[in-house]
């Protein structure tokens, strides 16, 4: 039984296949960052009041000959304290799209289950998927709703890849905190440690390298801006923790088995001895 009847609009007012534009206009408080507290933060991530925000860290994308590999280390933090050793940055979208969050973890992990709504509303409607270029502007939309909060100090700036079919290609944006969609060439990072993971893919990447020399890429990056930045996770041998691995090409998303990133990431710790 149906408690309350569809939704109807006007000719001219209907939202049409976007999930995003119907919460908009029948529920704005359930866009991501509406339930946050209005609070200023602080530069460790600390609330005025006191509250805790725990924030994500370090994300990577970047192409190879096939696709796209993306992956995220595991902690996140509030403040100077770790808030979890194990979250997961990457999250698949569609069959042919991902996304990696870094910042405020809830108004991130929020704006992945919406774009994954989004995505699958759209697909029911229309009666076939998105574009990928269409999928990183739904994306885009969502973080310009975050403003608000974004403006209180829960910023989310998350990575967008994925597989296009329209030009068997791997693409992957990045963005600002307005909204702003920039698609890159080759790589991308942000979060905390992004500067250092930036710098160790470009001085190893090169054009039309394959998926294993990508994904070992990712890791080595990783695992050096750890090295230099305390809130990036790094590889806990103890804990069997590493980073999450997700590869998006013309066969869709695949998320790399734990046992296999645990693999990947002891033999490129082996082939790197500390300084």
């Amino acid at each position: 039984m149906i408690d309350q009847p569809l939704p109807m609009f006007a000719p001219g007012s209907d939202p049409g296949p976007s999930f995003f534009e119907l919460l908009r206009r029948r529920a704005p408080d359930a866009l991501p960052g509406a339930n946050f507290p209005a609070a200023g933060l602080s530069a460790g991530g600390v609330t005025a009041s006191g509250l805790q925000v725990p924030h994500g860290t370090t994300i990577v994308c970047l192409k190879f000959a096939g696709g796209v590999v993306m992956a995220g280390d595991r902690r996140a933090t509030e403040g100077y304290t770790i808030a979890s050793r194990r979250i997961d940055k990457v999250s698949q979208c569609d069959h042919w799209s991902a996304m990696a969050i870094a910042g405020a973890a809830g108004p991130g992990m929020e704006m992945v289950r919406l774009l994954q709504t989004e995505l699958e509303h759209y697909e029911k409607v229309e009666g076939e998927p998105l574009s990928l270029e269409g999928k990183a502007n739904k994306l885009s939309q969502m973080i310009r709703a975050n403003l608000p909060a974004a403006m209180q100090g829960l910023v989310v700036v998350p990575l967008f890849c994925g597989y296009d079919l329209r030009k068997n290609e791997g693409r992957l944006y990045k963005y600002d905190v307005t909204g702003g969609k920039y698609e890159e060439a080759d790589h991308a990072t942000t979060g905390s440690g992004s500067v250092h993971a930036r710098n160790w893919i470009k001085a190893g990447f090169r054009p039309g390298m394959d998926a294993e020399e990508a994904v070992n890429l990712a890791l080595l990056a990783l695992f050096m801006a750890a090295d230099e930045d305390a809130a990036t996770g790094g590889p806990d041998v103890v804990r069997h923790i590493y980073p999450t691995v997700a590869v998006v090409d013309r066969n869709g998303y695949v998320k790399l088995a734990d046992d296999d990133v645990e693999r990947r990431s002891l033999a490129v710790l082996e082939g790197r001895s500390a300084p």
